[in-house]
């Protein structure tokens, strides 16, 4: 298959998205296209960027822990329309809805759509609802600034709410960090050692891991660093960029993970062999099925979905396709049409928060990658 198209597009824009890339396409299993791309000091042109450098996953770490989850679906520990609140009992009660701390521009709130009097019943938010992001609750709370793990925690788990569960469908932070201290309730193991035993371990992901800086081979030398950080007041390099999942202690539900794209892409891998070797084929239709929109923002269970929004980074691929974004740069996109699997690793926040140019850099690639994939089919 010829991908020059792909190799300009990333040629074009590494430096301005961020000086460190790797992509990795994969194609009814096997391996089509990959590509390397900057440096890890872009200052001194110094250390290339390989495939096997490990980035910051952000948010795709997401999909990770909600396939734990739907393992212990399968093993009836857990159940999608079950209370959060039968396993995690502080998660209960009437609170009000109100606003929330704006997370990027410090000093403002995101104000709530409903009335001030409005009230929610935690105790009848499910699984489902977390993992659609209809659950009600607000879409981050500064857990940063709490004095340590414990009381981040507390925060998360007394927060009050910002719209009435089940009527609007808003990407939370906090829904999945209550996920991820589910499972771990739900098998008194620790997230890492879950995503571990059901994920990386069965699939051989040798590079993806939470804390890859604890423990031998694991150093800073091949992972991409990521941005200068005014709460840390250093470069943050081998350390979870997200603040609150820092506060955490590195390990959360919602940011955490570190991987290559080889690996990534294996990940994903399993959404397009029926779940085959981590779930069922029926528990991989209902992660991927429509299960909530408001607007363009179309949600399975963990998955954002295929939407017509030509800015969308899954826009360029069937209207089946699934996928997940992180904040550092990081995708996973999955085209069942195409049989296609795009792994896309970046550090776009080595300069700063700004989103600058990755929005139309993973629109460009996965359009360039999709037109290559449909001419050598035609």
């Amino acid at each position: 298959m010829n991908f020059s198209k792909s190799d300009e597009v990333i040629a074009a824009y590494a430096g301005r998205v961020a000086p460190a890339i790797t992509v990795q396409v994969r194609r009814a299993g096997k391996i089509v296209y990959q590509r390397a791309q900057g440096w890890l000091d872009p200052d001194t042109r110094q250390r290339p960027v390989q495939m096997d450098t490990q980035f910051d996953l952000a948010s795709v770490t997401k999909l990770f822990v909600t396939t734990v989850f739907m393992r212990l679906v399968e093993q009836r520990r857990l159940g999608l329309d079950e209370p959060v609140s039968k396993l995690i009992d502080e998660f209960t009660g009437m609170r009000p809805i109100r606003a929330y701390e704006h997370p990027l521009q410090p000093g403002q709130y995101v104000q709530p759509t409903g009335g001030a009097a409005d009230w929610v019943d935690a105790g009848k938010v499910t699984y489902r609802h977390l993992l659609t992001h209809t659950s009600g609750l607000p879409a981050w709370r500064p857990l940063k600034d709490q004095a340590d793990a414990g009381a981040a925690l507390r925060m998360a788990l007394h927060t009050d709410f910002f719209y009435p569960t089940g009527t609007r469908t808003i990407y939370s932070d906090i829904g999945l960090i209550l996920l991820g201290l589910a499972v771990e309730r739900a098998r008194r193991w620790r997230l890492d050692e879950l995503v571990r035993e059901f994920v990386t371990r069965p699939l051989r992901l040798m590079d993806t891991r939470y804390l890859p800086l604890a423990g031998k081979p694991y150093d800073t030398r091949n992972i991409a660093p990521t941005e200068v950080c005014a709460w840390r007041g250093r470069r943050v390099v081998g350390e979870v960029h997200d603040e609150n999942a820092a506060r955490l202690g590195g390990i959360a539900g919602h940011a955490g993970l570190f991987s290559t794209a080889g690996d990534l892409a294996r990940f994903g891998q399993v959404f397009l062999d029926n779940g085959r070797p981590l779930l069922s084929a029926k528990n991989v239709a209902e992660m991927t099925r429509l299960q909530a929109a408001e607007g363009t923002t179309r949600r399975g269970l963990g998955f954002a979905l295929w939407c017509d929004d030509p800015q969308a980074s899954g826009n360029p691929f069937s209207p089946h396709a699934f996928g997940h974004t992180g904040f550092t740069g990081t995708s996973l996109w999955l085209d069942p049409e195409r049989k296609l699997v795009v792994a896309v690793l970046t550090n776009r926040v080595y300069g700063g928060r700004d989103a600058g140019e990755i929005i139309p850099f993973r629109v460009d690639l996965h359009r360039a990658i999709v037109t290559e994939i449909d001419q050598t089919d035609g």
